[in-house]
């Protein structure tokens, strides 16, 4: 069934892909299950981009079955997540920077393991994370960029969030094709994670649950 899922995400077959998950929730399937199959297809999606197949309507349809697929099984995540929420996260694909496949990966992870996600979209200028700061006050800000050219907007994102005096309310993590552990540094954010479950592992280990 899993197999079958990842087939019709990658190819693209939305009501297939979401009667599978309906039908695999019905028969008693993990959730985490679903979620690996989806991560799995996503990394096809995200090839077949990568590759000149798909284009920006693929990448799109994939993210609406995305959020389709979490509708239907957040239900079964919050029932086993601790009360009262993990904690709140703050996403964003920083400015200059339209790529969103990534985050939408990430703030569905994050979602379906019980986190409030706040996400600001794509070319997000640093005012912006500021302000949001500010009202949403999440415990984590997740700076998304897939272009080396995001290194220095994300530095100049944390620097804004610090010159702000918020930067020791919140923990930054980073993510995205070419980020490591240089960049990192370079950034000053507090950590950087090669994929979804390493984003939803900083967020359980800073917060907590």
């Amino acid at each position: 069934m899993s197999k079958k899922l990842i087939n019709a995400i990658a190819d693209m077959k939305e009501k297939e892909a979401v009667s599978i998950v309906e039908e695999m929730v019905k028969n008693g399937s993990s959730p985490m299950a679903i979620l690996d199959a989806v991560r799995e297809a996503m990394d096809i999606v995200g090839r077949r981009y990568e590759k000149g197949i798909y284009f920006l309507p693929e990448l799109i349809l994939a993210g609406e079955m995305m959020k389709k697929i979490n509708g239907i099984i957040k239900p079964e995540m919050e029932a086993a997540a601790p009360k009262g929420g993990r904690g709140k996260i703050l996403m964003g694909t920083i400015k200059g920077d339209i790529h969103n496949i990534g985050k939408d990966i990430v703030t569905f992870m994050l979602e379906a393991h019980g986190f409030e996600v706040l996400d600001l979209g794509v070319d997000v200028p640093f005012e912006k994370f500021t302000e949001a700061i500010r009202d949403f006050k999440p415990n984590v800000v997740g700076l998304s960029g897939f272009l080396t050219l995001a290194f220095d907007a994300m530095k100049e994102t944390i620097t804004a969030i610090k010159n702000a005096g918020l930067r020791d309310n919140v923990k930054i993590m980073i993510g995205g094709g070419q980020i490591d552990e240089k960049v990192k540094t370079y950034t000053a954010a507090d950590a950087f994670g090669k994929d979804a479950m390493a984003a939803v592992t900083l967020a359980k280990n800073w917060i907590g649950g």
